[in-house]
């Protein structure tokens, strides 16, 4: 592995091994989002407790501050919004873009078992043709669209299988009921999604330190952090789990010693 890919690839995975990505790409096909209308009002106080954010170059150079941020995994595939086929991706950013933008990673979903499951997997193996030529990181989002469902342990290692095949150095995807069959089939770093909605914030806790046990090096959380009424709290509790070593019910005691 050259240096830059190394370097780039230290920046997001920090010397514990572990690390908390947050995304606030969802505007690319569900538009103005709760909590989200101004993303740089909704990251502000968060920037301190998360690892690196994934974000899409138009909210990248509209509202992120150059001179303040952490490092940056690009959403760069999109083309359809939350009305149509969310499958029907296509590349929506150049490398020599991203170049100029000095991003740490590149990030698309790919649609595994969709009408366009081929399409979205060659996106991600043109794209790590591309990105490996200049040392960047590409970072595959095992994407299900609204077919929640397939959102099982047989379902996800195998797209998380596939992601790694094609050449993702870090794959994200859903946590699920035995979820070390996904860790342990795939042989490159796992992140947690969101997942599905939970009703408490102890079930956040829960499905993170399940998935942590189990084999994630950390979290891609976005809506779980951002949309709760003490974002602040919430990424502190998330945080002590991911980096700390934390209990779900140590992570609750955060939670709400800081509110």
């Amino acid at each position: 592995m050259d240096w830059g890919m190394k370097n780039r690839l230290s920046q997001l995975i920090k010397e514990d091994g572990k690390c908390m990505f947050m995304p606030i790409d969802h505007g690319y096909f569900l538009g103005p989002t709760r909590n989200l209308e101004k993303p740089a009002e909704t990251i502000k106080p968060l920037l301190p407790y998360y690892d690196a954010l994934f974000v899409t170059r138009g909210i990248l150079r509209s509202c992120i501050d150059p001179e303040n941020t952490k490092p940056i995994i690009l959403r760069v595939s999109g083309g359809t919004s939350i009305l149509k086929d969310l499958s029907n991706e296509v590349i929506t950013t150049s490398i020599k873009e991203a170049i100029r933008l000095n991003v740490a990673a590149l990030g698309l979903s790919i649609f595994v078992g969709s009408e366009h499951e081929k399409e979205t997997l060659s996106n991600l193996a043109n794209l790590v043709n591309e990105a490996e030529e200049y040392g960047i990181p590409v970072m595959a989002v095992t994407a299900v669209g609204k077919e929640l469902e397939k959102r099982d342990a047989r379902y996800l290692s195998l797209c998380c299988r596939i992601a790694a095949e094609l050449g993702a150095k870090v794959v994200k995807t859903y946590w699920c009921e035995n979820f070390e069959k996904i860790t342990q089939g795939c042989p490159v770093p796992v992140v947690i999604a969101g997942g599905p909605k939970t009703e408490t914030k102890f079930e956040v806790f829960e499905f993170v330190h399940n998935g942590m046990q189990r084999g994630a090096i950390g979290v891609n959380l976005g809506r779980n952090i951002w949309q709760d009424e003490h974002p602040v709290a919430m990424i502190k509790a998330l945080r002590s789990i991911i980096h700390g070593n934390a209990t779900p019910k140590e992570a609750d005691e955060i939670y709400h010693s800081e509110q």
